[in-house]
């Protein structure tokens, strides 16, 4: 995890602005399921405080105190209830079952190590319910992009964005793809007219292909029960942008 990007929700909301689509698509795993949801890596509460609105009983996870806090602030504000526990997705231990656990956002991929990622589908498997789903989503890698992650800084215009105080913020990636560990290795710059690089933060992101996934989910106790891809259900070929995948206990 990146300290500069989770440190500042706002600044972190502004640049990764809530995808509703999303939303829309874990409350409706959640009404599906009824029951008991857990979210891990829960950040600002953006799809849990919705679900928890919708009356399920919710539970965020989520190792940034910086982001946990501006959780509690946005429940306390819309009087919704959560229980906010500050933990790592790794290896943790509620020590019950859940109807609904999900990881959103591509949040599983700052799980770079093997083993780190089983630890987490392990302990996933230990919370589910009978009858419960695992949901996640994770981009679908795409071999051009990372063959042209080459180290250099380039302007994203698509991810600048208006700050209050700043005004616009320019943002800047230099990238590149360490194919051993599937590791794309970044640096972002966010700066404007008047203060360049105000921030510059690194964040790396993992690489799960399609073929491993199932792998992955099975030596950690779980099976792919569907893989989307996208939002609206569509089926995954290997020109989706996203892998949103549904499990369950094997």
């Amino acid at each position: 995890m990146s300290d500069p990007f989770y440190s500042d929700a706002s600044l972190y909301h502004r640049l990764f602005p809530d995808d509703e689509a999303a939303v829309d698509f874990y409350r409706a795993a959640a009404d599906r399921q009824g029951g008991s949801v857990l979210e891990l890596g829960s950040g600002t509460g953006s799809k849990l405080i919705p679900i928890a609105s919708d009356g399920h009983s919710s539970t965020g996870l989520e190792l940034s105190p910086e982001m946990l806090l501006e959780a509690r602030r946005k429940a306390d504000e819309r009087a919704v209830a959560v229980e906010w526990v500050q933990g790592d997705m790794r290896d943790f231990d509620f020590g019950r079952t859940f109807d609904l656990v999900f990881i959103a956002a591509n949040s599983l991929l700052h799980l770079h190590e093997a083993a780190d990622l089983l630890s987490c589908f392990r302990s996933v498997r230990a919370h589910l319910a009978p009858g419960a789903r695992f949901v996640f989503d994770v981009f679908n890698p795409s071999v051009r992009l990372l063959a042209d992650a080459d180290g250099v800084r380039r302007t994203r215009d698509a991810l600048s964005f208006e700050d209050p105080d700043r005004g616009t913020v320019q943002v800047d990636v230099a990238e590149t793809y360490d194919a051993a560990a599937q590791v794309t290795r970044g640096t972002w710059h966010l700066s404007t007219d008047s203060e360049p690089d105000f921030v510059v933060a690194p964040l790396e992101i993992r690489s799960i292909f399609p073929q491993e996934l199932p792998l992955l989910l099975s030596l950690g106790g779980l099976r792919l029960v569907e893989r989307f891809g996208d939002w609206s259900g569509r089926q995954f070929t290997g020109d989706s942008a996203k892998q949103v995948c549904v499990c369950e206990a094997e």
